[in-house]
């Protein structure tokens, strides 16, 4: 049975859905004594971007939305950082990096446009400054 206001209708979710593919697919690639390191740990991270957008969504309290929203955020932020560590190290190719960087600066910018989208709570996140190409993105 499907809830009235499911998250499966968020544009961003759908997003980060994709990006969690993304990340699963290039990890199984890397080097095996990193399965309980990097692997692991970019795993969690993707999929706990798309967790938070699902969990805040069924929030009734504008303060809890914002919670899981903002942890949302920090999640993209710590897959950014991990792609780049596993850049870094050669577990990924400078134009899949490239795939994985404008999948992550869309989904950024999608998560901040939602954010904004909530109310006055998410005056903060007008600008996502973190996100350097993130104005060039499009609506997948």
């Amino acid at each position: 049975m499907e809830y009235q206001n499911s998250f499966r209708k968020l544009v961003v979710w759908q997003n980060a859905k994709k990006l969690i593919a993304l990340v699963y697919e290039l990890t199984k690639k890397f080097p095996r004594e990193e399965l309980f390191a990097l692997t692991s740990q970019l795993r969690r991270a993707a999929v706990s971007i798309a967790a938070n957008i699902a969990e805040g969504n069924s929030r009734k309290g504008d303060k809890e939305r914002k919670q899981f929203f903002v942890i949302s955020k920090s999640s993209l932020v710590e897959v950014d950082c991990l792609a780049e560590i596993a850049l870094d190290q050669k577990y990924l190719q400078k134009d899949v990096h490239k795939q994985l960087s404008d999948l992550i600066n869309t989904t950024a910018y999608l998560l901040v446009k939602f954010m904004n989208a909530q109310g006055k709570d998410y005056k903060d996140y007008k600008d996502y400054k973190d996100y350097k190409d993130y104005k060039d993105c499009k609506e997948p």
